[in-house]
């Protein structure tokens, strides 16, 4: 009996041997390949691109999968997807208005022990505008990639054939009504706009600055919001301004123009003169745009003020392959990494040093006046931080664009925002 329960035993303990080693080996293989999750048109993906490839050459141990999803609607709803299954990518590119959707359900892994123990980055090096943005409970969840402000991109051979100035920094609201109507064309003389002045999107984003700089404010408490602010004397006089761009003075696009070719388009197709957007839309002028185009800080009314657009690398909770996830969020947020994306076009760095570096400030490549960006760094407010901020900004650009396309009088559609949005605020 003896004899044949010894084989017995030992065949059971190779079995759990077996069984330990394979399962430490899957652990390992796990921890050797992460997927890197992206949003962006073919000119952002191949800044992307180079950002994996370097980090593979420096880390061949690891594997990178790349995931793109090209539009940022579609992006978002992939993201939520992911998480909700459990499933999500190792890295993650989030903005900083929809992290704390995330956050608050514990969906994110915190990075602030990673980034105390790092060899390689530490909070210092960064544009504090763009740490304290990723700040949740007090716990920095994501490492931010870039600390981009709202510029007005403008087609310079438009100007020049119109002889207008091209925009300085200080231009006023007026200047800019000015030059816009100046640029805004009926070149075959057929009754209809074929080339126009500007071009911006009717979203709470794109007003706010305008708000700020008028003296309002957007909520009623940045750290605690209660209720959007929209209807106060400040907030309807940058209505007033904003919106009439299209129902009075007609330099922008109206709905049915901006619903046949966005404004974005029109610039590439140099039919715009203005456009206004981040740093992200760089690489695609640089790619697309066949005539010679720059930036320029917002007109200002009674104060400079401008709106933080940033992303940043986050690591779900749900990930399996922490510690690779973090190597490569460590790599691409440091001064080589964030490198390769700067030289791109696509960010302004949040990194001071490659920020004021000739990754970004590059006299040969477009934008030629790449300096605004960080010109406008102090001047950049930020949206607050609140897991339901994606539904309230849903409901103000909903409103806000009835109002800009004259559906609704600007003032009505300032004050229901700010009613339609109270109980998203409260509801968290």
């Amino acid at each position: 009996m003896e004899n044949i329960m010894k084989p017995r035993i030992l065949v059971f303990l190779i079995g759990i041997v077996s069984l330990i080693l394979s399962a430490c080996q899957s652990a390992s293989a796990a921890d050797r390949n992460i997927s890197f999750m992206v949003f962006g048109d073919p000119a952002e993906l191949s800044a992307y691109q180079k950002l994996v490839d370097s980090f593979k050459q420096t880390h061949p141990e690891l594997q990178v999968e790349l995931i793109q999803i090209p539009g940022q609607s579609d992006y978002r709803k992939r993201l939520a997807a992911d998480i909700a299954a459990g499933d999500p990518a190792d890295v993650l590119l989030i903005n900083y208005r929809r992290f704390a959707t995330f956050a608050n359900v514990g969906a994110l892994e915190p990075l602030g022990g990673y980034l105390e123990n790092s060899k390689l980055i530490k909070e210092a090096d960064f544009y504090p505008q763009a740490m304290q943005a990723f700040k949740w409970q007090d716990e920095l969840m994501c490492i931010p990639q870039n600390i981009s402000s709202l510029v007005v991109y403008y087609n310079k051979d438009l100007f020049d054939q119109a002889g207008v100035a091209y925009p300085v920094n200080g231009w006023t609201w007026d200047d800019f009504t000015a030059a816009a109507q100046a640029l805004t064309k009926d070149s075959n003389s057929d009754g209809q706009t074929d080339q126009f002045g500007a071009g911006l999107a009717p979203e709470l984003i794109r007003i706010a600055p305008f708000i700020w700089q008028a003296g309002g404010e957007v909520v009623d408490d940045e750290s605690n919001p209660q209720a959007l602010t929209l209807a106060t004397a400040e907030a309807l006089h940058a209505a007033d301004f904003f919106f009439s761009l299209q129902t009075k003075y007609h330099v922008v696009p109206n709905l049915e123009q901006e619903t046949s070719q966005d404004s974005e388009s029109r610039f590439i197709n140099g039919q715009l003169a203005m456009f206004f957007n981040s740093r992200r839309g760089v690489p695609t002028y640089r790619e697309s745009a066949a005539f010679d185009w720059d930036v320029a800080p917002l007109p200002q009314d009674r104060e400079k003020a401008t709106i933080l657009h940033a992303d940043a690398y986050c690591m779900p909770s749900a990930s399996k392959s922490k510690n690779a996830a973090w190597t490569f969020i460590e790599f691409a947020n440091s001064p080589a990494g964030q490198a390769i994306v700067a030289e791109s076009g696509r960010t302004v760095p949040s990194l001071i040093s490659v920020a004021n570096s000739a990754a970004f400030l590059d006299p040969n490549s477009k934008p030629a006046s790449s300096q605004v960006f960080l010109d406008e760094i102090p001047y950049i407010r930020a949206f607050p931080i609140h897991p339901n901020w994606a539904e309230v900004e849903e409901i103000a650009d909903n409103e806000i664009s009835l109002g800009f396309y004259g559906q609704v009088p600007y003032y009505d559609a300032m004050s229901r925002v700010a009613n339609m949005t109270q109980e998203s605020l409260i509801g968290k």
